[in-house]
C-alpha cells in the first residue's frame, strides 16, 4: 500500500488535536480519518541527538511501512515513540502492528 508523508503543521495541529489515540509499549499512534493514507513521524530533541533522532524516525517509517497495507481505513496518523533507552525495530513492528489491530473497521 502506498502512502504519502505529512508535511504541513496546520495537517499536525488537526490531527492532534481531533485525532484518536492509540497508546502501545513503544509508542502512541494518532489517527484521524483522511481521504488518503498519510504519516508522519514526531520526535523532538529530548530523544537525542540527531543520530538518534534519524535512526529512530528510520525505524518507525520502517515498522509502518510494513504494516501499511493491514489499516481498516484510509487516514492520517502520527506515529510518536515513548522515550527510552533502547529502540528496536521488531518493538516498534509488534506495538505498530497491535495499534492498527485496535484501530475501528470501516
Amino acid at each position: 500500500m502506498k502512502y504519502l508523508r505529512l508535511k504541513k503543521k496546520k495537517d499536525f495541529q488537526k490531527i492532534l488535536k481531533a485525532g484518536k489515540r492509540i497508546h502501545c509499549g513503544t509508542l502512541t499512534l494518532v489517527y484521524y480519518p483522511s481521504e488518503c493514507t498519510k504519516v508522519a513521524v514526531c520526535v523532538g530533541k529530548k530523544y537525542g541527538k540527531s543520530v538518534r533522532r534519524n535512526r529512530i524516525k528510520r525505524l518507525l517509517r520502517e515498522a509502518f511501512r510494513s504494516h501499511a497495507e493491514n489499516l481498516p481505513i484510509a487516514c492520517s496518523v502520527l506515529l510518536i515513540p515513548r522515550i527510552a533507552e533502547n529502540y528496536s525495530f521488531s518493538d516498534f513492528s509488534r506495538d505498530i502492528g497491535a495499534a492498527i489491530g485496535r484501530m475501528p473497521h470501516a
